[in-house]
């Protein structure tokens, strides 16, 4: 597997993101190594909340909610997925799937981390890969919070808005990653935040897994992944754990998909679920220091 590695150097000098880079050797799959990268911020001894971004924005995404979460006494430790952000880059669309990206984030959170107890907060595909790393390992963890995501199992529900961000990103020449996360919220993103949603990707070489991670989602009855996306679900349909919706007002590829888990998954039951208002796709990126007091006082509540 032929991989790639943004140079450290496009990574300087980033607004708001002091944080400390963290790295771990996952097999790729393929006979070879993928450095993968984390931020592991907090006490130590908090409790643990895994923060999972989605397509096409990285870590950097959650510097708004990470100071007010470890304000809070929380460890949270927030993946790079493989191909986004620090994380090394496959160079083919071929090298990922969905399966693969279920191991790299299993393999970091429990073979290298060692996490027990924890919290998941997953958005966009960070909920399609940590809900099905969740109910394959349920022990691990306490409960979870689902903010714009979902877990298809192939039996439909993907609306037009997600088609036709699907369509685009395969079909359209000019993918430029920035944009699309300016595209994806409510607010305008300054030249300087737009230029870190860039940062990891200097040119189109370095794209392949965005560009191919819409193309994953599992959308009929007949994608590779929906026996375990099935699977994931029966294990959710029993999940008595508490669970939180906190899905924006102003997204239109996820609207309603919060609906999903409070009416399948008995956790959510009596939970304070909340509508992030003014909020677009990338919730964190609108308001972080809204959601993140929110997730704070459920784990509080909850522990």
């Amino acid at each position: 597997m032929k991989t790639l590695r943004t140079p450290d150097s496009r990574f300087e000098n980033l607004p708001d993101f002091p944080f400390a880079p963290n790295y771990f050797e996952v097999a790729d799959g393929d006979g070879g190594t993928l450095r993968m990268h984390y931020l592991d911020e907090g006490p130590a001894d908090g409790p643990v909340l895994a923060l999972m971004h989605g397509e096409p924005s990285w870590s950097f995404l959650y510097r708004k909610m990470i100071p007010i979460l470890t304000d809070a006494g929380i460890r949270c430790i927030v993946p790079d997925l493989v191909g986004f952000g620090k994380s090394d880059k496959p160079a083919e669309k071929s090298d990922y799937s969905y399966e693969r990206h279920v191991e790299w984030v299993r393999a970091l959170l429990f073979d290298h981390l060692d996490l027990q107890n924890a919290t998941l907060f997953g958005q966009d595909w960070g909920g399609l890969l940590g809900l099905r790393v969740l109910a394959e390992n349920p022990d691990r963890f306490a409960r979870f919070v689902v903010g714009n995501t979902g877990l298809p199992d192939g039996r439909g529900g993907q609306n037009e808005a997600f088609m036709r961000w699907q369509k685009f990103s395969q079909e359209s020449p000019v993918f430029e990653i920035g944009a699309i996360i300016n595209g994806g919220t409510t607010t305008k993103l300054s030249d300087e935040v737009v230029a870190a949603y860039n940062a990891p990707f200097p040119d189109d070489t370095y794209k392949a897994g965005a560009r191919i991670f819409p193309s994953l989602v599992p959308t009929g009855p007949d994608d590779p992944a929906v026996p375990a996306n099935r699977a994931a679900w029966e294990v959710l349909e029993q999940w008595e754990k508490p669970v939180l919706t906190t899905f924006s007002d102003s997204d239109p590829v996820s609207k309603g998909g919060e609906r999903a888990f409070t009416a399948r998954v008995p956790g959510a039951k009596g939970q304070p679920h909340t509508t992030i208002e003014g909020a677009g796709h990338f919730l964190q990126e609108d308001k972080g220091e809204v959601l993140a007091p929110i997730i704070a006082e459920f784990i509080r509540a909850n522990s």
